[in-house]
């Protein structure tokens, strides 16, 4: 099992990684765990992992109870939000009750969300099911929502009290899903650590395979880095909006195709390309740069190609992104393979170069 912690300014918490961990859940989880427990998760999660949990928790004599959530980005809003407030406060749950966000990046960011806004402040643990949340959304504090003009535009930060991975899970996710993971797995490489890409270039096929050795070293290395960057910097006000390597774009693909039509992981892969092909109109990047992040992302099943899409719904769903400042977009573009930074003032040309032969 790999352990490691997290330190930001508001809160320290660790982050357990490994094989068969539901076995030792009891032990290794008591001390982040209050009397009472809410298991929050979805529907199909709920089918394949709650009845362990309940098991657990009722051997060690908590009392709990379980909220059960649709599936699926597109219910990643308010009225799925109130779903979790309505059981907290029918079940009577009081400030002290440790919430478990069972499942994957939905999941974890509403669960979070409703942690931090329940009766002004509740714990709660990071049970991620999903490579994608294993490796990026359960570290770090971001909660949130979606709106239909933006993606977690309207949310919180609020770290939890631990972390807890069992790789066991990703054996019942579907391949799309893990590739989706492997994004942004993909994603760390890219603007933080050449070693870690020319180790998962040597390792990508492992990854698929879930080899379990290398899937616990890839996440933990994932968690690693994004644990430095956070401690560094809690509430994105510098360093840490690196981590939003292709977002930008990605985001604007999954708004305007529908929450849920692309996964989330599939528009930041085509996303980090855009981004590339940005570094590339910037002077940074060389083609055949952008050619190697192709080729990793392609041998992951992801898709390099971002939908065509109407310039001006490229531009609207961009503006609603969280890096824009006083109106002006910014993006996190790539210097040199595995050193990322920040680009103010794009100019609309060099957009409109970077996008020309993806506007409808």
């Amino acid at each position: 099992m790999y352990t490691l912690s997290v330190a930001t300014a508001s809160h320290q918490y660790p982050i357990f990684i490994g094989s068969h961990l539901l076995e030792s859940a009891q032990n290794i989880l008591t001390p982040y765990l209050n009397n009472k427990i809410a298991i929050i998760s979805n529907d199909t999660v709920a089918a394949l992992y709650l009845p362990q949990w309940q098991q657990i928790l009722t051997q060690s004599g908590y009392e709990h109870f379980s909220i059960i959530l649709p599936d699926g980005e597109q219910y990643k809003n308010w009225q799925t939000l109130n779903l979790i407030y309505d059981g907290l406060m029918q079940h009577r749950a009081e400030r002290q009750t440790t919430l478990l966000a069972l499942g994957g990046g939905v999941i974890g960011d509403m669960v979070g969300f409703a942690a931090a806004t329940y009766q002004r402040g509740a714990p709660f643990i990071q049970i991620p099911t999903t490579l994608l949340s294993q490796v990026d959304s359960s570290v770090g504090g971001k909660t949130a929502i979606n709106h239909p003009l933006g993606k977690n535009m309207i949310g919180a930060f609020y770290q939890p009290q631990a972390v807890f991975i069992d790789i066991n899970s990703l054996q019942t996710l579907p391949p799309r899903e893990l590739s989706a993971g492997l994004a942004e797995v993909i994603k760390y490489a890219v603007l933080g650590d050449i070693e870690f890409l020319q180790w998962l270039e040597s390792n990508i096929v492992a990854l698929i395979d879930q080899n379990p050795s290398v899937l616990a070293e890839a996440i933990y290395r994932c968690c690693q880095m994004k644990a430095d960057i956070v401690g560094k910097d809690e509430k994105e006000a510098g360093i840490r909006a690196y981590l939003n390597l292709g977002h930008t774009f990605g985001h604007a693909i999954e708004a305007e195709m529908g929450y849920g039509n692309w996964l989330h992981g599939e528009a930041v892969a085509a996303g980090m390309v855009l981004a590339c092909r940005l570094s590339e109109q910037l002077g940074y990047l060389h083609p055949e740069d952008t050619a190697r992040v192709i080729a990793i992302l392609s041998k992951a099943n992801l898709p390099v190609v971002p939908p065509a899409m109407p310039m001006n719904a490229w531009l609207t769903h961009m503006s609603h992104d969280k890096k824009v400042i006083d109106g002006n977009l910014r993006f996190i573009v790539i210097k040199t393979l595995g050193q990322a930074m920040l680009a103010d003032n794009i100019t609309a040309d060099t957009l409109a170069a970077t996008l020309k032969q993806y506007i409808a």
